[in-house]
Protein backbone atom coordinates (compact mmCIF):
# COMPACT_ATOMS: atom_id res chain seq x y z
CA UNK A 1 0.00 0.00 0.00
CA UNK A 2 1.52 3.20 -0.86
CA UNK A 3 1.00 5.41 1.79
CA UNK A 4 2.47 9.60 1.84
CA UNK A 5 6.12 9.86 3.82
CA UNK A 6 4.82 9.41 7.26
CA UNK A 7 1.52 7.92 7.78
CA UNK A 8 2.21 4.60 9.08
CA UNK A 9 0.52 1.54 7.77
CA UNK A 10 -2.06 -0.42 9.45
CA UNK A 11 -1.86 -4.49 10.29
CA UNK A 12 -4.13 -7.51 11.07
CA UNK A 13 -6.90 -6.22 8.91
CA UNK A 14 -10.04 -8.35 9.20
CA UNK A 15 -13.22 -8.34 7.73
CA UNK A 16 -15.87 -7.40 10.55
CA UNK A 17 -19.61 -6.94 10.24
CA UNK A 18 -20.93 -3.12 10.21
CA UNK A 19 -22.98 -3.39 13.14
CA UNK A 20 -20.47 -4.81 15.12
CA UNK A 21 -18.47 -1.14 14.11
CA UNK A 22 -20.97 0.83 15.37
CA UNK A 23 -21.10 -0.72 18.21
CA UNK A 24 -17.70 -0.64 18.99
CA UNK A 25 -17.97 3.17 18.18
CA UNK A 26 -21.35 3.27 20.60
CA UNK A 27 -18.91 1.77 23.65
CA UNK A 28 -16.04 3.99 23.10
CA UNK A 29 -18.52 7.08 24.70
CA UNK A 30 -21.01 4.92 26.84
CA UNK A 31 -21.39 8.01 28.98
CA UNK A 32 -23.62 10.44 26.18
CA UNK A 33 -27.01 11.14 26.74
CA UNK A 34 -28.76 13.80 25.80
CA UNK A 35 -26.98 14.85 22.62
CA UNK A 36 -26.33 12.71 19.78
CA UNK A 37 -23.15 10.42 19.34
CA UNK A 38 -20.57 12.78 17.43
CA UNK A 39 -18.09 10.43 15.34
CA UNK A 40 -15.15 11.86 13.38
CA UNK A 41 -14.31 9.90 9.77
CA UNK A 42 -11.64 11.21 8.88
CA UNK A 43 -9.34 10.60 5.22
CA UNK A 44 -6.91 11.55 2.48
CA UNK A 45 -9.35 12.96 -0.80
CA UNK A 46 -10.44 10.02 -2.83
CA UNK A 47 -10.11 7.13 0.34
CA UNK A 48 -14.08 6.60 0.54
CA UNK A 49 -14.94 8.75 3.22
CA UNK A 50 -18.26 9.84 1.91
CA UNK A 51 -18.73 6.29 1.05
CA UNK A 52 -18.45 5.01 4.63
CA UNK A 53 -21.12 7.57 6.37
CA UNK A 54 -23.99 6.13 3.49
CA UNK A 55 -22.93 2.99 4.54
CA UNK A 56 -23.15 3.69 8.07
CA UNK A 57 -26.09 5.62 7.99
CA UNK A 58 -27.81 2.27 6.78
CA UNK A 59 -27.15 0.91 10.10
CA UNK A 60 -28.06 3.70 11.99
CA UNK A 61 -30.97 5.30 9.94
CA UNK A 62 -31.64 8.14 12.68
CA UNK A 63 -28.01 9.94 11.89
CA UNK A 64 -27.12 13.53 10.64
CA UNK A 65 -24.13 14.35 8.33
CA UNK A 66 -22.33 17.09 8.63
CA UNK A 67 -19.21 17.28 5.82
CA UNK A 68 -16.55 19.73 6.50
CA UNK A 69 -15.81 20.97 2.88
CA UNK A 70 -19.09 22.65 3.61
CA UNK A 71 -18.09 24.67 6.39
CA UNK A 72 -15.00 25.18 4.45
CA UNK A 73 -16.42 26.08 1.00
CA UNK A 74 -14.81 28.98 -0.25
CA UNK A 75 -13.17 29.91 3.32
CA UNK A 76 -9.86 27.75 4.14
CA UNK A 77 -8.90 24.56 3.37
CA UNK A 78 -8.29 23.74 7.22
CA UNK A 79 -8.76 26.81 9.23
CA UNK A 80 -12.30 26.20 9.67
CA UNK A 81 -11.68 25.21 13.37
CA UNK A 82 -13.50 27.79 14.89
CA UNK A 83 -16.39 27.94 12.93
CA UNK A 84 -16.73 23.51 13.40
CA UNK A 85 -16.84 24.28 16.77
CA UNK A 86 -19.12 27.80 17.36
CA UNK A 87 -22.20 26.47 14.83
CA UNK A 88 -22.28 22.93 14.58
CA UNK A 89 -20.02 20.60 17.72
CA UNK A 90 -21.11 22.98 20.54
CA UNK A 91 -24.83 23.06 19.34
CA UNK A 92 -24.69 19.31 19.18
CA UNK A 93 -23.31 19.39 22.54
CA UNK A 94 -26.41 20.91 23.74
CA UNK A 95 -28.75 18.47 22.34
CA UNK A 96 -29.70 21.27 19.47
CA UNK A 97 -30.62 21.10 15.98
CA UNK A 98 -27.75 22.78 13.42
CA UNK A 99 -29.12 25.09 10.91
CA UNK A 100 -25.93 27.41 9.76
CA UNK A 101 -24.98 29.10 6.67
CA UNK A 102 -21.22 30.07 6.82
CA UNK A 103 -20.67 33.44 5.40
CA UNK A 104 -19.09 32.36 2.76
CA UNK A 105 -22.92 30.77 1.69
CA UNK A 106 -24.23 34.09 2.01
CA UNK A 107 -21.12 36.19 0.32
CA UNK A 108 -21.30 33.49 -2.84
CA UNK A 109 -25.14 32.77 -2.94
CA UNK A 110 -25.30 29.33 -2.11
CA UNK A 111 -28.58 28.14 -1.59
CA UNK A 112 -29.52 25.99 1.83
CA UNK A 113 -27.93 25.47 5.10
CA UNK A 114 -25.68 23.19 6.92
CA UNK A 115 -28.52 21.30 8.95
CA UNK A 116 -28.65 17.98 11.62
CA UNK A 117 -32.27 17.99 13.43
CA UNK A 118 -32.39 17.86 16.86
CA UNK A 119 -32.88 14.39 18.18
CA UNK A 120 -30.59 12.74 15.70
CA UNK A 121 -28.98 9.29 17.47
CA UNK A 122 -25.85 10.01 15.62
CA UNK A 123 -23.90 12.30 13.65
CA UNK A 124 -20.97 11.77 11.57
CA UNK A 125 -18.64 14.31 11.03
CA UNK A 126 -16.64 13.77 8.02
CA UNK A 127 -13.83 15.39 5.83
CA UNK A 128 -10.18 15.53 6.17
CA UNK A 129 -8.50 17.33 9.10
CA UNK A 130 -11.59 16.34 11.34
CA UNK A 131 -9.87 13.97 13.69
CA UNK A 132 -7.62 16.71 15.46
CA UNK A 133 -6.35 17.48 18.91
CA UNK A 134 -8.68 21.00 18.88
CA UNK A 135 -11.88 18.96 18.07
CA UNK A 136 -10.60 16.36 20.60
CA UNK A 137 -13.36 17.44 23.59
CA UNK A 138 -16.04 17.85 21.17
CA UNK A 139 -15.86 14.34 19.23
CA UNK A 140 -16.93 11.01 21.05
CA UNK A 141 -15.61 8.21 18.69
CA UNK A 142 -13.74 8.10 15.12
CA UNK A 143 -12.65 6.27 12.03
CA UNK A 144 -9.35 6.93 9.85
CA UNK A 145 -9.83 6.14 6.07
CA UNK A 146 -6.69 4.27 5.44
CA UNK A 147 -6.04 3.81 1.53
CA UNK A 148 -3.62 3.42 -1.42
CA UNK A 149 -2.56 6.83 -2.72
CA UNK A 150 -2.41 5.41 -6.45
CA UNK A 151 -5.82 4.23 -6.20
CA UNK A 152 -6.99 7.16 -4.33
CA UNK A 153 -5.65 9.46 -6.90
CA UNK A 154 -7.32 7.31 -9.74
CA UNK A 155 -10.67 8.22 -7.77
CA UNK A 156 -10.20 12.19 -7.32
CA UNK A 157 -9.26 12.43 -11.36
CA UNK A 158 -12.55 10.25 -12.03
CA UNK A 159 -14.55 12.46 -9.80
CA UNK A 160 -12.83 15.98 -10.47
CA UNK A 161 -11.14 15.67 -14.06
CA UNK A 162 -7.79 15.81 -14.12
CA UNK A 163 -7.23 19.61 -15.72
CA UNK A 164 -3.92 22.19 -15.01
CA UNK A 165 -6.64 24.02 -12.87
CA UNK A 166 -7.90 20.88 -10.94
CA UNK A 167 -3.50 19.81 -10.75
CA UNK A 168 -2.85 23.24 -9.45
CA UNK A 169 -5.73 22.88 -6.26
CA UNK A 170 -4.36 19.53 -5.28
CA UNK A 171 -0.75 20.82 -5.12
CA UNK A 172 -2.50 23.55 -3.04
CA UNK A 173 -4.25 21.43 -0.67
CA UNK A 174 -1.44 18.62 -0.04
CA UNK A 175 0.85 22.20 0.77
CA UNK A 176 -1.50 22.69 4.07
CA UNK A 177 -3.11 18.91 4.31
CA UNK A 178 0.94 16.81 4.90
CA UNK A 179 1.79 19.19 7.78
CA UNK A 180 -1.51 19.17 9.28
CA UNK A 181 -1.43 15.62 9.27
CA UNK A 182 1.85 14.76 10.20
CA UNK A 183 1.49 17.08 13.19
CA UNK A 184 -1.91 15.55 14.39
CA UNK A 185 -1.21 11.96 13.54
CA UNK A 186 -5.03 11.23 12.60
CA UNK A 187 -4.28 6.83 12.26
CA UNK A 188 -3.03 6.74 15.61
CA UNK A 189 -5.66 9.13 17.20
CA UNK A 190 -8.79 7.03 15.89
CA UNK A 191 -10.82 4.66 17.28
CA UNK A 192 -10.86 2.49 14.68
CA UNK A 193 -8.94 2.12 11.27
CA UNK A 194 -10.74 1.03 8.31
CA UNK A 195 -9.31 0.45 4.73
CA UNK A 196 -10.84 2.49 2.17
CA UNK A 197 -8.98 0.04 -0.69
CA UNK A 198 -8.70 -3.33 0.02
CA UNK A 199 -8.41 -6.82 -1.58
CA UNK A 200 -9.99 -8.76 1.12
CA UNK A 201 -13.21 -10.43 0.13
CA UNK A 202 -16.14 -9.07 1.81
CA UNK A 203 -19.95 -7.84 1.27
CA UNK A 204 -19.76 -4.38 1.17
CA UNK A 205 -23.72 -4.06 2.00
CA UNK A 206 -22.62 -5.47 5.69
CA UNK A 207 -19.39 -5.64 6.76
CA UNK A 208 -16.77 -3.86 6.33
CA UNK A 209 -12.47 -3.95 6.52
CA UNK A 210 -10.84 -2.86 9.77
CA UNK A 211 -7.31 -2.81 11.58
CA UNK A 212 -8.00 -3.68 14.96
CA UNK A 213 -6.28 -0.73 17.72
CA UNK A 214 -4.56 -3.19 19.62
CA UNK A 215 -2.65 -4.11 16.51
CA UNK A 216 -2.20 -0.69 15.13
CA UNK A 217 0.48 0.65 16.90
CA UNK A 218 3.68 3.20 16.14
Amino acid sequence: MRLHPGEVQATGWRVEKLSDVVRRLREAAPGVTGRPLLIAIDGRGGAGKSTLVERLRTIVPASGVVHTDDVAWNHAFFDWGDLMVENVLRPLHRGEAVEFRPSAWIEHHRPGAIRVPAGADVVWVEGTGIIREEFAPWIDASIWVQGDLDEQERRLVARDGDSVAQQRHIAEWLAEELPLTLREQPWQKATIVVAGTTELHHDPGTEIVIAPPARYDQ
